[in-house]
């Protein structure tokens, strides 16, 4: 007796399909299947101890997603553009953040839709977009350039997660540091904000 293999095509088809009708965003087929940054939004992306420190800060975020040991957090789309120049104006310019800004011709592992289908390490939604509702207006938006509204401004998520990305790379160097052999410690300050 042969054993057959189901296509994944399926699973695969119903997600790009999901995303077309649910929420009128383009999705490239895959696998896995890929959502592109930059037309409706951007993405910020941290290490996921300090994504959840930003949420615990910032109750109030677009659309968060979670894939691996990464967390996404969509933004207004432009938004990549500014990282580099907000990073400096708010003075973390110059430092080593595991902070990311993915936008225009970039794309990222499409979340599975909201449900109880997601596999382990699959990327799925933390706070998934509302299917019918426009996700664009309830994106984190530079005020200055951007319409304010219900999202956050982005100059403050952003000061918030080169926070955290700060304290839990920190937190990590330290934790290194425990077990490191006698000596090693004394020589190496460490500074936390």
């Amino acid at each position: 007796m042969a054993f057959t293999v189901p296509s994944p095509r399926a699973p695969l088809d119903s997600v790009v399909q999901w995303y077309a009708s649910e929420l009128g965003w383009a999705a490239v087929p895959g696998p896995p299947v890929a959502l592109p940054t930059g037309l409706r939004f951007d993405v910020l992306e941290l290490p996921v101890d300090a994504g959840f420190a930003v949420l615990r800060r910032v109750p109030r975020t677009g659309p968060v997603a979670v894939a691996g040991s990464r967390m996404q957090l969509l933004v207004a789309a432009g938004s990549a553009d500014e990282l580099p120049g907000l990073l400096d104006w708010l003075e973390w310019g110059g430092i080593t953040l595991d902070l990311t800004a993915i936008g225009a011709h970039g794309r990222i592992t499409a979340p599975a839709p909201p449900g109880p289908l997601l596999t382990q390490g699959a990327a799925g939604w933390l706070r998934p977009p509302e299917p019918g509702h426009e996700v664009e207006p309830a994106l984190p938006v530079f005020s200055g350039v951007g319409k304010a509204g219900g999202a956050p401004d982005l100059v403050r998520l952003l000061d918030v997660a080169a926070t955290e990305c700060h304290r839990a790379r920190m937190a990590r160097i330290a934790a290194a540091f425990q077990g490191a052999p006698p000596g090693n410690q004394r020589n190496q300050p460490l500074a936390f904000s």
